[in-house]
């Protein structure tokens, strides 16, 4: 029990420093790279960053300004953690905003927003692996799908995103709006690594008629436990069983040359696997 505990409290002050770090470093993409070069990447603090170059409003407070009475009239559609966690990384994220001393780096648009992109997608990327989000227009999808379920949160946040890189390309420049898109992209895309890590893995899917021989030469040569699943063929509805093996992308080249070298006529497929946890791979202990 004792145990339990001091991992369940390792595991919340880790999430909590992951969100403080997330903040500064997301924060900081702002001052050094997107407000400098009017690079308005979607969501209410691109909201506010296309106030700011109209009206030289304040980036974070305006920010903060519209994100709290969303977070505040969107509670219900979260947990208590999480909202909790969220409002704290909201208030911090905007805060440092305005309040970080930090240089502007370059006023070459694309520079600006590749290195802003990337620099907030590390910030929001480590934000959501302490277990909170800063994004009202993320509690204005939430509301939106509690009221509509047919729309999904995600589709709805794209389309915020997109309404805001259109506004700035109709209050500021078009160019502004082209290079929000690049912005997002790369934010997205390093989201997407920090979340998700970089030790991806592969999924492969082995259906042949030389199962056992398939199965024997993958554990002897990959060294690589696998799973046998139950399947039936649609078209002659026979028992098929199927080979479930989760090698590392550096192994797939391997894996399929064993599979061909025992079945020409197997039929494989490949897909991405994300987190996988357990032995052989990441530990649960590394898992906050």
């Amino acid at each position: 029990m004792k145990i339990r505990s001091s991992l369940l409290r390792h595991e919340r002050v880790l999430a909590y420093v992951q969100i403080v770090l997330g903040c500064t470093l997301g924060a900081a993409a702002y001052p050094m790279f997107l407000v400098p070069n009017a690079i308005a990447p979607g969501g209410l603090t691109g909201v506010a960053t296309i106030l700011h170059t109209l009206f030289r409003t304040p980036v974070g407070t305006l920010s903060l300004l519209m994100n709290v009475p969303l977070f505040i009239a969107g509670y219900r559609a979260m947990g208590h953690v999480f909202a909790f966690r969220s409002l704290l990384a909201t208030i911090l994220f905007s805060l440092l905003i305005d309040w970080l001393p930090l240089p502007v780096v370059t006023t070459d648009r694309l520079l600006g927003s590749l290195f802003g992109g990337v620099l907030m997608g590390v910030g929001l990327g480590l934000i959501l692996r302490g277990g909170a989000t800063t994004g009202g227009s993320d509690m204005v999808a939430r509301m939106v799908h509690m009221r509509f379920q047919h729309l999904s949160v995600g589709a709805f946040l794209f389309f915020i995103d997109f309404c805001v890189v259109l506004a700035a390309g109709f209050f500021l420049q078009v160019e502004a709006a082209l290079y929000a898109f690049i912005s997002i992209y790369a934010g997205s895309r390093v989201i997407d690594l920090v979340v998700q890590g970089f030790d991806r893995q592969k999924a492969c899917y082995v259906i042949t008629t030389a199962t056992e021989t398939v199965k024997d030469k993958l554990m002897s040569e990959l060294g690589r436990g696998l799973t046998i699943l139950s399947g039936r063929g649609g078209y002659k509805g026979e028992d098929r069983p199927v080979l479930l093996c989760i090698v590392g992308a550096q192994e797939v080249q391997r894996l399929k040359l064993i599979v061909r070298m025992q079945d020409e006529h197997a039929f494989v497929f490949i897909t991405d696997a994300y987190e996988v946890l357990g032995e052989g791979f990441r530990g649960w202990k590394e898992v906050v």
